[in-house]
Parts: C-alpha cells; structure tokens; sequence
C-alpha cells in the first residue's frame, strides 16, 4: 500500500513537472508551425517561380551573347557595341531566391545597361622598347 501512494505522488509529481515544462513552450511551438507553414509556402513558390524565371533568364543570356557577337562581327571588331549586347542580356540573376520572390529584395532580370567607353590600347613606341635594351 505504501509503495503505491509513493508510486501515485511520482507520477503526479512528475506530471506537474511536465506541464510546467510544457506549459511556456505551447505557444512558441505553435508559431514556429506556423513560421514553418509560411517557410515551406514561400519556398515551393520559390520554386515554382525558378522553374519559369530560369530557363527565360537563360534564353535571355543565350539569344543576348549571339547577338552580341554578330554585332562584334559585323561593326568589325567594335567591342563597345559588343558589350552594349552582351553586358545587360549576360548580367542579372539566373536564380530566384526567397526574398526576392516575398519582395524584399529587387529582381535583376538584366545587367547594367551603361556600359563605359573602352579606353584604346597603349601601344608602346620603338624608342620604349630600345631604352628597355633590347
């Protein structure tokens, strides 16, 4: 008989101790389910997003660095004009992320578009390279 009213007030003991423990907990697991929900959402909208988003990005890219060098061929060599292509079509993200799909960070579709002039070469002179002792 003793040994079950010691074996009662453990087990009650320790049920108080668990919802003691529990208790505080409850709630914050309750929003961390709900933090998990919105995670996992956001996520395969991500997802889903990338799935479109990467293969134009790439396209983009590919038709851009094709016209780029027809345009490279075709001014004879003029790698301004090149870069005017290539630059914006190459540049920009490939891939989505989460904050970028939430709207809290801007999507670069392309690169920058002011491309600076290109300074032209310095070639070196005869008397350079006679005073370099050659």
């Amino acid at each position: 008989m003793r040994n079950e009213v010691l074996c009662g007030r453990l087990v009650r003991a320790l049920l108080v101790v668990a919802l003691l423990a529990a208790g505080p907990a409850a709630p914050a697991r309750a929003q961390d389910a709900s933090q998990a929900g919105t995670d996992a959402g956001l996520g395969l909208a991500t997802v889903l997003a990338n799935a479109i988003y990467a293969p134009v990005k790439v396209t983009y890219a590919v038709l851009g660095g094709a016209t780029g060098g027809f345009a490279f061929l075709l001014t004879g060599g003029n790698e301004h004009v090149a870069n005017q292509i290539w630059i914006p079509s190459v540049g920009g993200d490939y891939v989505l992320s989460p904050e970028m799909v939430s709207g809290h960070e801007a999507i670069r579709f392309s690169g920058p578009r002011d491309v600076p002039e290109a300074e032209p070469a310095v070639e070196e002179s005869v008397a350079d390279f006679d005073d370099a002792g050659f």
